[in-house]
């Protein structure tokens, strides 16, 4: 094209920049602007905006901003990619200083500069921010758009106001696929799968057919609070519609069986999908670990290999645990060795916390010492606990000492680090030294929590702990249960003869 001697125009430039960035080519976007600014072509405002967006994405800047500077008569497109460059690179701050400045100029800004700017509120989960900024997007009337509601939503859902979010939600008078996933996303979210699901049913009936994105989400959701009924329900959902082969909604099914005990849906989803991935692969590894199964995790950590999966760091972490928990120490060491030679990746405490955990529990304290005290860095609590329960078990006094005086270094307004020094002392018999410890710090042993149980009855999860109540109508729950278990025992001693006994 220069060879034939024809110009580039500002369309000609804008479809380099694009190519550049799509190819992650900073020389070559550095050579562009180069010819752009021989070309006295800096204060267009069209190419100076794609220029600005360009540096955006490749994080750099100071050179954004200096082509920002360089503009002159800049257009509301040329501040928006300003204030988006400072959001994508979470200096909230400059964007809404650039806002500011944009403002008193005599830009009002559009749906744009408001979903910029909603996004940089969640970025920094401030609620003044974000309030502040929906009061203006009322004010300017883009309070019925679609995309910048939505936003104002996923803003509102990040800093877990789902009061708001629903709020903003509800009021939309049209709803697209992107405001009903972004609602799904933020009961997601904050957890609550039982109103995420509410939602799916709803934009079922609405004739809107979620996409993998959203189906993701409400497994994730119920998943995290074990809602078994609507995670099948979900899973159903999505072997009629054909997003069981997605890897997003595949994944997430497999995570959220693992955390309900199905390891056996765990298994089945994952063997729906098409083609596995990394996530995939340790998802499945996880739950093996998880659920005590450590010849499977290492069957399918081994399966993901020669499937040419290259492990991560998390991978490692998962087949390490499986090692740990099936006092496999050959293979433990076997796997370590190999993530640190063969694929260069460097342990992070907790794969230490594992390497530790394994040689505790096979006895071998000394090794298991070697690597707490040659860690490249300062062991945490949770190796240190580890260490701890191994020298407990195997009865070794004075590491166990060593260990708990570490703890109490590491984290000394803990109570339950005293309680373990104390438990130390009188498993050797020290009493005097164990009650010692224990009125070290008065007021700081606070009662300890009890663990809860919950169950779910008539589509509704009930909760309750040891030696107390957490809702009002524990007892009224509990006790029709109780009495239907008593009619069946009584039904089956009445059936069965007496002779057979």
């Amino acid at each position: 094209m220069l060879e034939g001697n024809v110009k580039p125009d500002r369309i000609t430039y804008t479809g380099l920049f694009k190519l550049c960035v799509d190819m992650d080519d900073v020389v070559g976007a550095k050579m562009l602007h180069c010819r752009v600014f021989k070309e006295g072509r800096s204060e267009d405002c069209f190419i100076s905006s794609t220029l600005v967006d360009l540096y955006g994405k490749f994080g750099l800047v100071h050179y954004a901003k200096s082509v920002f500077d360089c503009v002159r008569g800049r257009d509301l497109v040329c501040w928006n990619v300003m204030i988006s460059c400072y959001v994508m690179n979470y200096m909230w701050n400059k964007a809404f200083e650039v806002y500011n400045i944009m403002k008193i100029n005599g830009y009002k800004g559009d749906d744009f500069t408001i979903t910029s700017l909603l996004k940089a509120s969640a970025t920094v989960e401030s609620y003044n921010l974000g309030s502040q900024i929906h009061g203006t997007l009322c004010k300017q009337g883009w309070d019925v758009d679609v995309v910048v509601v939505s936003a104002l939503v996923h803003m509102y859902a990040k800093i877990l106001c789902i009061v708001d979010a629903r709020k903003a939600f509800d009021e939309l008078v049209f709803k697209n696929m992107i405001s009903w996933t972004t609602m799904i996303v933020g009961y997601g979210r904050c957890c609550d799968g039982k109103e995420a699901a509410n939602l799916l049913r709803q934009m079922l009936h609405k004739g809107i057919v979620p996409d993998e994105l959203a189906l993701a989400s409400i497994v994730s959701s119920c998943g995290n609070m074990s809602m078994t009924a609507e995670i099948n329900e979900v899973h159903a959902f999505a072997m009629k519609t054909g997003h069981l082969g997605f890897k997003s909604a595949g994944n997430a099914l497999v995570s959220a069986y693992s955390k309900c005990g199905s390891i056996a849906f765990a298994l089945q989803c994952f063997n729906s999908i098409l083609m596995p991935d990394l996530v995939s692969w340790t998802s499945m590894i996880g739950a093996f670990a998880f659920h005590g199964i450590p010849n499977k995790a290492v069957e399918y950590f081994e399966k993901m290999l020669s499937n040419g999966i290259k492990p991560d760091r998390l991978a490692f972490l998962q087949v390490l645990a499986a090692c740990t928990h099936g006092g496999n120490v050959d293979k433990g060491i076997h796997y370590f060795t190999l993530m640190v030679k063969d694929y260069n990746l460097v342990p992070q405490s907790e794969h230490y916390t594992c390497l530790v955990d394994l040689l505790g529990r096979a006895g071998l304290l000394n090794e298991a010492f070697n690597i707490l005290i040659s860690m490249p860095m300062k062991p945490g609590p949770d190796a240190l606990a580890a260490f701890l329960g191994s020298c407990k078990v195997h009865e070794n006094f004075e590491l166990a000492k060593w260990q708990t005086e570490k703890l109490l270094e590491l984290e000394p307004s803990k109570p339950v680090n005293y309680i373990l020094m104390s438990n130390v002392y009188a498993s050797v018999g020290a009493w005097s030294n164990a009650s010692k410890i224990r009125e070290m710090v008065p007021g700081k042993l606070s009662k300890k929590i009890a663990g809860c149980s919950w169950m779910e009855t008539a589509d509704k999860t009930h909760m309750s702990a040891s030696k107390e109540t957490f809702f009002s109508n524990a007892a009224a729950t509990t006790q029709p249960v109780l009495g239907i278990l008593h009619e069946l025992v009584v039904k089956e001693h009445s059936a069965t003869p007496v002779n057979a006994v």
